[in-house]
């Protein structure tokens, strides 16, 4: 399937070393994910319910963004929708919580000339200000390159070695499994816009990152605006609790424990059975 980008705004090169250079970029994230619900036993879910649930897994990772940036700044956001008007039968409700995700309000913001970032994000209410040094991709530059909308973007790879958890929860038991793989990271950038930026965490390229394939992740621009009408403002997320990427990491950790333990201890009957794989 080709990748489709809509341009508005000047799309001069020279425009990017203009001193009020800035721009927005709209990316479309999308997670594979592996689900099982077993169908046996008396669980208590109908087929209607597992579907349900299945789909809406699904949907949590597929979101829309915006990244707002000039030559040394940048925020990364979500866009927020609004919910439609319900429509036909009622739906069966299906309660989930993902630890980790502010639910949308996460803010990314990046200093590429001092290096650092700042994320600010929630776990089950509480919100954190993670303030570090902006991740370091070894990547490996090679000549193969596609368009996307009109620009010619070159392919880099990075490959890091990456824990996945895989998670049983069984007649009340819950089962864990840890074990290491190699997760390939590939980014098509584009030099034309020349800043070693893109969405979420990913940089460090010579041009703007359009396109991220890692593990069962994608991430794609679908448009650029660049040197908009209105003047952006990209300011610093404040507010919430400041901690280094090592400390959040180690409470999201604890946090995925003490929810898989209310699990473990809920009352279930003989048959129950759900597996999640996280990580990829």
């Amino acid at each position: 399937m080709k990748n489709t980008v809509i341009l508005v705004g000047m799309l001069f090169v020279s425009s990017v070393f203009g001193q009020n250079f800035q721009g927005k970029a709209i990316y479309k994230t999308h997670r594979k994910m592996d689900l099982k619900i077993d169908a046996s036993g008396n669980s208590g879910m109908s087929d209607a319910m597992k579907e349900q649930m299945t789909e809406r897994m699904k949907k949590m990772f597929q979101k829309t963004f915006t990244l707002s940036f000039n030559k040394s700044e940048s925020v990364y956001k979500e866009n927020k929708k609004l919910a439609g008007p319900s429509s036909g039968p009622k739906k069966v409700m299906v309660s989930m919580v993902v630890v980790g995700s502010g639910g949308g309000s996460d803010v990314y913001y990046k200093d590429v000339k001092e290096n650092r970032f700042i994320n600010k994000t929630e776990i089950m209410g509480k919100r954190f200000l993670i303030k570090d040094k902006l991740p370091t991709y070894d990547w490996k530059l090679t000549g193969e390159t596609k368009n996307i909308g009109v620009y010619t973007c070159y392919k880099a790879t990075y490959t890091r070695q990456e824990e996945r958890t895989k998670i049983d929860v069984v007649d009340g038991e819950v089962k864990e499994e840890k074990e290491k793989v190699d997760v390939v990271t590939t980014a098509w950038y584009a030099p034309a816009i020349a800043v070693s930026n893109g969405p979420s965490n990913y940089g460090g390229l010579p041009g703007l990152i359009l396109e991220i394939n890692e593990g069962k992740l994608t991430i794609v621009c679908t448009e650029i605006i660049m040197n908009p009408t209105e003047k952006m403002e990209i300011k610093k997320p404040k507010k919430g609790k400041v901690v280094t990427q090592v400390a959040y990491k180690k409470i999201m950790d604890k946090k995925a424990k003490e929810m898989m333990e209310k699990f473990r201890t809920r009352k279930g009957k003989k048959g129950d059975g759900i597996s999640i794989e996280i990580g990829g």
